[in-house]
């Protein structure tokens, strides 16, 4: 190609000084062939190196099967090894450890059985069949994974307030004018719930989901005088026990997510509302700090009330991971009150 380049800028007086035209025109032709065969040749070399590069791609990923092959293999081997140390631990045990082995396994699988079998009572309330407690977890797991929070976490938050659905309050507004009303054994018994911000719609939840307002269970209040002045109301609703203007705030959102009208007292919605409201407390960060922030500020600042959920959710998670309740000897009590 160079030997073309120089032909090509020789002038025509020296082509005539240094030989005939014939002579020029047969080497300028060979000179052509020969820059075709080197296109040639480089058409080729691309080729070969596109072939190469395909070459590595498959050796790449035949590598990387066999790499997966070989962890799956040496899993696998491990997992055989686990197993042959068991079986020769089990061989060199006399028969009653074997059956002592036997008995403590069957306690601890009769012991996870009734724990997961045991049920919630709702009580005052019949939107829906109590849960077992591992039903309770399943639901704290779905609506954790659904608003980003812990669900050990918002399982303890409603095994605090509620003890999962099975104390949801035994007064009833009666007049929404003052907020009064009764408990349970028929008492008059007032603040029930403070009129001029959650009576009204207490009221619409309650015709919304077809029930009598003054036959529905709230919480009652809890006797507390700052300076000898009555301070705070109860009307705290079902198993999250939202008071009806919170829940309100949540309303649309519960709807969005479960495609159905938000019932305070149904299981998976009240999951749901305390769910939502720990996400906008900052528990998404599922740090401890932040967990007893979201706590302490879903009972109105209290630090006592975030340090017996955070006891609760260890308890909780202890169960999740291990099946028992192994954290400490008072868990079960905490969460199931048995």
């Amino acid at each position: 190609m160079r030997t073309i380049y120089e032909e090509d800028q020789t002038p025509a007086f020296a082509v005539l000084l240094e030989g005939s035209l014939s002579d020029f025109f047969s080497n300028l032709t060979y000179l052509e062939n020969l820059d075709s065969k080197v296109g040639e040749l480089l058409d080729s070399t691309k080729d070969l190196q596109s072939y190469l590069e395909g070459q590595k791609d498959k050796m790449d990923t035949e590598v990387d099967q066999l790499q997966k092959t070989i962890a799956l293999q040496t899993s696998q081997k491990a997992e055989v090894d686990a197993n042959k140390k068991t079986q020769e631990k089990y061989l060199n045990m006399t028969e009653a450890q074997y059956q002592q082995q036997l008995a403590s396994k069957k306690e601890v699988e009769n012991k996870k059985a009734k724990i997961q079998a045991m049920m919630f009572s709702l009580a005052g309330t019949d939107d829906t069949e109590a849960p077992s407690f591992g039903e309770a977890i399943e639901i704290a797991k779905s609506v954790g994974s659904l608003v980003g929070i812990r669900p050990a976490f918002l399982l303890a938050i409603i095994s605090q307030e509620s003890a999962i659905g099975k104390n949801v309050g035994k007064c009833y507004l009666t007049d929404a004018t003052t907020g009064n009303g009764k408990n349970a054994s028929g008492a008059a018994t007032i603040r029930v719930m403070k009129p001029t911000r959650d009576a009204e719609p207490f009221v619409s939840i309650t015709k919304a989901l077809g029930k009598d307002y003054s036959t529905t269970p709230v919480s009652c209040w809890i006797p507390a005088y700052v300076s000898g002045q009555a301070y705070g109301w109860g009307g705290a609703m079902g198993p999250a026990q939202f008071i009806a203007s919170t829940w309100m705030l949540y309303s649309d959102r519960i709807q969005t997510l479960l495609s159905k009208t938000p019932n305070p007292w149904a299981i998976k919605d009240a999951f749901t509302a305390s769910g939502l409201y720990l996400a906008d407390l900052g528990a998404k960060k599922q740090t401890t700090a932040a967990e007893a922030t979201a706590a302490s500020k879903y009972y109105g600042g209290s630090s006592s009330y975030a340090s017996s959920v955070a006891y609760r959710a260890a308890c909780i998670q202890s169960f999740m991971d291990d099946g028992d309740f192994t954290y400490d000897d008072g868990c079960q009590i905490r969460i199931l009150g048995s």
